[in-house]
């Protein structure tokens, strides 16, 4: 039952490209790696001497992971409460919105996914006619296979193509947004990592999760041999998460923040809190530096009216001497001198190009891009689309901030027609089959917080 020796030494190459790209000092280390004996004892010790690597003398951030910590090195000047209120049955049309608009975006970049630059996905569309994105795309580029270097679409592209579209489909970016308002509807803003561990249990199968989610789920079936999940220690975990966790700083938490930003429309102190307590469960440092940015963002679309000020205010909420930080203030500061949407990516693309996929630095450049030069919802989760990289994911969250800024009137509802209200999951345990229905109860999560719903 335990991993072969192989299995271990790939995790550990990736661990130590991981500690690179922290700072940390790995001269040598995949020399000492191949020396090292097909031993689970010798390659646990070398995974424990990774999390322990001393930093580069000359790195120049600072990077907590402790959320006094994290604190400590955010804008003292940010708000530490609700920086506007918002009237009660506004925020809940608003929050049905926001996870309308979210459900749309995901499908519409479903079958673009996985590396495609706004350069392939125009030289796709636009012999056919689909240039500018206005609507799902078609079945003709899921046959053709044009946007991607590899070759063909998304693998489960085929019913999320606008002939083929019946219902909204699985999806691990929805299955997340689902699994965060069960989580605050069965254990409040309190929630701990052992509730966590409980509900992923129950509800995930590997399947549908990848990267650190999928390392935490395996390592949450092996303790439920031995005794309850629920009564593992949260100091095991901890040291999981910081040990044997490649890829840690990727986007599976920033997807899993859409609920906490919900919850809390006009609060993103609150947001960025709750979103911390999820992505630690799993990631570190920029993992969750995203994460609390894009909940804080969403919190404040339900209130703030510029959205550059939207966008800066989230960044009050990461810390300052952290890479993500540095990068998304530049991309703050690049689409501020736009003069387009398009002039706007090629400002970020043009710098941050090497964070592609998953990598989240310029995927939250191209966030506020098109919050900036979005004309309303449908709008701006298409032009969030045609900016490539991960395009369901982040047509997702540009979906949840757009219908959280513009409110139901922006959302365009055939986008949602083809739906016919039902929405299929991939989440154990869970059958609500209605899209609307969903959306209402999503739109509880603000009265839920303020201790209205029981």
């Amino acid at each position: 039952m335990f991993p072969s020796h192989s299995i271990l030494r790939n995790q550990l190459k990736t661990l130590i490209a991981n500690r690179r790209a922290q700072g940390h000092r790995v001269d040598g280390l995949h020399e000492e790696l191949n020396a090292l004996p097909d031993s689970y004892d010798a390659l646990d010790a070398f995974a424990h001497r990774l999390s322990r690597l001393p930093l580069r003398e000359d790195w120049p951030y600072t990077e907590p992971d402790e959320l006094a910590e994290i604190w400590a090195e955010c804008d003292p000047a940010r708000p530490l409460g609700p920086i506007a209120v918002l009237a009660p049955d506004d925020a809940s049309a608003r929050v049905e919105t926001a996870f309308l608009a979210s459900v749309c975006g995901c499908i519409l970049g479903k079958p673009l996914e996985v590396h495609p630059t706004l350069a392939t996905v125009r030289e796709a569309l636009e012999p056919r006619g689909e240039w500018p994105l206005r609507e799902y795309v078609s079945e003709s580029l899921r046959v053709k296979g044009e946007v991607h270097p590899n070759g063909g679409l998304h693998g489960d592209a085929w019913h999320c193509c606008r002939e083929n579209i019946r219902y909204a489909a699985p999806d691990d970016d929805i299955n997340y947004t689902i699994l965060g308002m069960l989580n605050l509807e069965k254990n409040g803003r309190d929630f701990t990592w052992e509730q966590l561990r409980e509900l992923w249990s129950r509800h995930l199968s590997l399947s549908m999760v990848f990267g650190p989610e999928r390392t935490i789920l395996v390592r949450c079936g092996i303790e439920s041999l031995g005794w309850p999940a629920r009564n593992a220690r949260a100091s095991d975990q901890r040291e999981w998460v910081r040990v044997w966790n490649p890829n840690d700083e990727l986007c599976g938490a920033v997807i899993r923040a859409d609920a906490y930003g919900y919850a809390c429309p006009g609060n993103p102190a609150l947001a960025a809190e709750l979103a911390w307590r999820d992505a630690s469960f799993t990631h570190r440092k920029t993992g969750v530096y995203g994460t609390m940015f894009v909940a804080a963002a969403i919190a404040a679309a339900f209130v703030e009216r510029d959205p550059l000020r939207l966008f800066g205010t989230a960044l009050q909420f990461v810390p300052r001497r952290s890479r993500f930080y540095r990068i998304v203030e530049d991309s703050l500061n690049e689409v501020a001198l736009a003069s387009d949407w398009l002039d706007g990516y090629h400002r970020i693309h043009g710098k941050y190009k090497e964070y592609s996929h998953c990598q989240i630095y310029q995927e939250c450049g191209t966030l506020i891009n098109t919050l900036r030069f979005a004309e309303n919802i449908s709008d701006g989760f298409c032009k969030q689309v045609s900016q490539g990289n991960d395009t369901d994911s982040f047509g997702a969250t540009a979906g949840s901030i757009l219908g959280a800024w513009f409110g139901p009137d922006r959302l365009d509802r055939s986008w949602l027609t083809p739906f016919r209200d039902e929405i299929r999951t991939g989440l154990n345990f869970f059958y609500e089959r209605s899209l609307s229905a969903l959306a209402k109860r999503m739109a509880k999560l603000p009265e839920r917080m303020a201790g209205g719903v029981e």
